[in-house]
């Protein structure tokens, strides 16, 4: 399965793209922003895009919209959404047409990665 992340904590980021890989898949692409990801979705074959919902440059709700993009532009990439905090009203504009495909995980419930 390959994999795009979209980011702005490079620790993150890159922590997350490590125990994907050790997981055995594939990360064909990590980005620091959305506008990065929208590139890389159009140059790459992409199953799953994992996408902060604040992105730069404003950290209002850069991923949340990346991640609708995705949705209508891109039917057949699976899409999960990362938040450090519950913002209910966002997470409803993502799971307003379909669930199909789509996850919204809060970062501070992840207790185990293995």
């Amino acid at each position: 399965m390959r994999v795009a992340i979209a980011e702005d904590s490079v620790l993150l980021r890159e922590g997350l793209a490590r125990l994907l890989d050790d997981a055995g898949f594939e990360v064909v692409g990590q980005c620091g922003d959305a506008e990065e990801l929208m590139v890389k979705l159009g140059s790459s074959s992409v199953d799953v895009a994992i996408v902060d919902i604040r992105l730069p440059p404003t950290h209002n709700d850069e991923g949340l919209r990346a991640a609708l993009e995705i949705r209508a532009n891109h039917p057949s990439v699976g899409v999960l959404v990362l938040s450090q905090y519950v913002e209910l009203g966002l997470a409803m504009k993502l799971l307003a047409e379909s669930a199909e495909g789509v996850g919204y995980l809060l970062k501070d419930r992840i207790s185990d990665v293995k």
